[in-house]
């Protein structure tokens, strides 16, 4: 039931002693005969029968003003369904209740919804606040309205408490992931219900329109219903902020009564620019509304009146806007800093416009918005004005493999779906949607595959690892950004390319610290179930902060610099009596490909053929002496480790080492830097066959993500 209804005078009692079985809903009266009812509404003469209710004509016109081929039928028999069985139900206000659905209705016909949403409409309270079932619904109107009912119809306090708020609310988002008229007619609701609030008690007020401030605003600017969206904010301010909102509506009460307007100079001029270049197109002045206004006014007092609205230009088609926006900045002065281009890249939430802003010749600056009639109306209407997304396409549009695309399904709400279904009270889902919300700004990073993730504005590293890889996401030991190495707690940025660097081992888990660096629900949600559930791991877990190794050696100062080398005769040099040397500039290794030079006293200096010193002597003129491994060749190499900063790292790293045979010559470790460190070992090798393996062995542990020679 919506906020301001009441029930009946006299509902009929419970029976002494009756008992209401736990998930069920109490019944006040019996239940209702609906063929009973439908045979009633029909009878009468054939012309009586076929005329819709004098009540819902305001609804009709509204609805033939967008579908005027629409069949009324099902609204008829809805609205005789809703009437009966709301009849004798009174709203707070002294109205009869059924002014509500029908209230409710207006507003969808009026932004453009088709039928099936209108028919759910007039229906949506039956359930919750009547006699009338979810399935006697089915059976009068279909699946589709059944759904919808069903989607925005309350869960019963009876039942659940104190968490029947929340709980109703994750219903309702759920059933908008499968069909988001739910959430229109929700919206629609609320609306209407916050109009009529003032005969409730202050306190309830209060509580109401804060809910509707955190959860119903946010979603209406989601969805890109922006006539219910600016309504619902002003409906609030006035609630919750009564003195500014007195303070705003005397300003806009006092620009109204100038006798000057300068956007309607300004208007005059677009009009006569765009007829001089022959573009057709409507000019409008789209007043602010409150909050806008209110916002307006904290930035800059005082205002002027090209502050208390803004132009509309409407074209037919898209490249009318950029010759509209040419013509503008061409003929008048643009605030060039003012541009934005949303229909080259539209909002998350479908918008699309162009933004621009104009001198006026009194030096007051004019935003001006410019889009095609259609833009405008889904700028308006949002989802509503998709019709229904669901219906099946004509054959000649159906793809290929039969799957319809559905528009309805953005980012935001796959990912709000997504972390609901963990979320492990109500009491968390509740503060998790809140803040959810509260990101109104939406990033798209790469992957480098190719696909994409949908992120909040702020999101980091963690959260793209928990968007992709949900829960194997606590392996996660680190990410390249735009190619460069990053650590976690890297906020991303649109456009950013993102590689995930995943640990191979099965114990790697998250830290306590990377809560510090979440910010979506998905991921905070995750890393504290598992910190809940693991309380004596934390200490082993990976860590981002910047704290030095604990047992990992001081540095030296002094690094082994000596290569070591394989006996002279594990490398033979194609020319007779010389000696093989391997140089130290690359400390080449079997198998690696090499090559030589002759220097003073018959030595020949063994490179690895990609060395750079290589390419200088033959540039200078150096002959080349062939060279080659001989066989099982034992060998010191110089290996560096890349990793990010945890405990037990350096041992697990000198494990790894010593057990495919490799031992320790010396070693440095530096001092973290941005919470990674880098390592020098130079180890010797029974049989150089073995260095793959052993480079190998060491990127798969722990914190490592990158092993070479040095």
């Amino acid at each position: 039931m919506n906020a301001e209804a009441a029930k009946p005078a006299t509902p009929g009692p419970l029976a002494s002693g009756h008992v209401t079985p736990a998930g069920t809903r109490r019944k006040s009266r019996p239940r209702l005969d609906l063929r009973r009812l439908g045979r009633a509404a029909l009878m009468g003469s054939s012309s009586a029968r076929d005329r819709l209710p004098d009540a819902i004509g305001h609804v009709v016109d509204a609805h033939r003003a967008h579908h005027p081929d629409a069949d009324l039928e099902p609204l008829r028999r809805a609205y005789l369904l809703a009437e009966s069985s709301h009849r004798g139900q009174m709203r707070k206000s002294g109205e009869p209740y059924i002014t509500h659905p029908l209230a409710v209705t207006l507003i969808l016909a009026e932004l453009g919804a088709e039928t099936t949403t209108l028919t759910a409409s007039l229906l949506h309270d039956t359930v919750e606040d009547t006699d009338v079932t979810l399935d006697q619904v089915g059976e009068q109107f279909g699946e589709e309205v059944r759904y919808l009912v069903d989607g925005v119809t309350k869960l019963e306090k009876v039942d659940y408490g104190a968490a029947a708020e929340p709980e109703t609310f994750r219903k309702m988002l759920v059933a908008t992931g499968n069909d988001v008229r739910v959430m229109s007619i929700k919206l629609a609701d609320r609306l209407h219900n916050m109009r009529t609030l003032g005969v409730m008690r202050p306190a309830k007020q209060e509580r109401i329109a804060k809910v509707t401030r955190d959860v119903l605003i946010p979603l209406a600017e989601r969805l890109g219903v922006q006539a219910l969206k600016t309504e619902l904010e002003d409906l609030v301010f006035a609630i919750l902020h009564p003195e500014e909102y007195e303070k705003t509506r005397e300003l806009i009460v006092r620009n109204a009564a100038r006798a000057d307007d300068p956007l309607a100079d300004v208007a005059d001029d677009v009009r006569e620019v765009l007829r001089e270049a022959d573009i057709p197109a409507e000019v409008l002045i789209r007043p602010r509304h409150f909050v806008s206004v209110h916002r307006v006014s904290r930035k800059r007092a005082p205002l002027r009146g090209a502050d208390f609205g803004r132009l509309l230009v409407l074209v037919n088609e898209d490249a009318d806007c950029y010759a509209v926006l040419g013509e503008l900045h061409t003929c008048m002065t643009p605030v060039v800093s003012e541009f934005k281009d949303f229909i080259a890249v539209p909002k998350f939430n479908l918008y699309q416009s162009l933004h621009t802003a104009v001198t006026g010749d009194d030096g007051q600056v004019v935003e001006v918005l410019i889009r095609t009639h259609q833009m405008h109306k889904v700028a308006e209407a949002g989802v509503v004005a998709l019709g229904n997304p669901y219906a099946a396409p004509p054959e000649e549009q159906s793809a290929g493999d039969g799957e319809r695309a559905d528009p309805t399904r953005p980012g935001w709400l796959s990912r709000l779906l997504e972390w609901q279904r963990a979320a492990p009270d109500p009491d968390t889902f509740w503060s998790t949607l809140r803040e959810d919300l509260a990101q109104d700004r939406e990033i798209t990073v790469f992957r480098p595959d190719g696909g994409t993730l949908g992120l909040p504005e702020g999101a980091t590293c963690v959260d793209a690892a928990y968007a992709q890889y949900g829960e194997d996401a606590h392996a996660c030991i680190g990410a390249r950004v735009n190619g460069r190495l990053a650590t976690l707690s890297t906020v991303l940025k649109d456009g950013d390319t993102v590689q995930l660097l995943m640990d191979q081992d099965a114990a790697s888990a998250p830290s306590r610290e990377w809560l510090d660096h979440a910010t979506t629900p998905a991921a905070r949600i995750a890393i504290q179930r598992w910190l809940a559930t693991h309380p004596t791991a934390e200490d082993s877990a990976p860590t981002t902060d910047a704290r030095p190794l604990p047992e990992a050696p001081q540095p030296s100062g002094a690094e082994n610099t000596d290569p070591g080398r394989p006996a002279a005769a594990q490398v033979l040099a194609d020319r007779a009596g010389a000696t093989a040397r391997l140089a130290g500039c690359c400390t080449p290794v079997p198998p690696d490909e090499v090559t030589g030079f002759a220097v003073r006293g018959g030595t020949v200096t063994v490179h690895r053929t990609e060395c750079p010193a290589v390419a200088r002597m033959k540039s200078a003129g150096r002959t080349e002496v062939g060279v080659r491994w001989g066989e099982g060749a034992e060998c010191r190499v110089t290996l560096v480790a890349e990793s990010f900063v945890r405990p037990h790292l350096l041992a697990d790293l000198t494990e790894a080492m010593a057990t495919e045979g490799a031992e320790i010559v010396s070693a440095t470790v530096e001092p973290p830097d941005r919470q990674q460190v880098r390592h020098t070992y130079t180890v010797h090798l029974p049989d150089a066959a073995h260095l793959p393996a052993l480079m190998r062995a060491m990127r798969n542990v722990a914190g490592v993500y990158d092993v070479t020679r040095a």
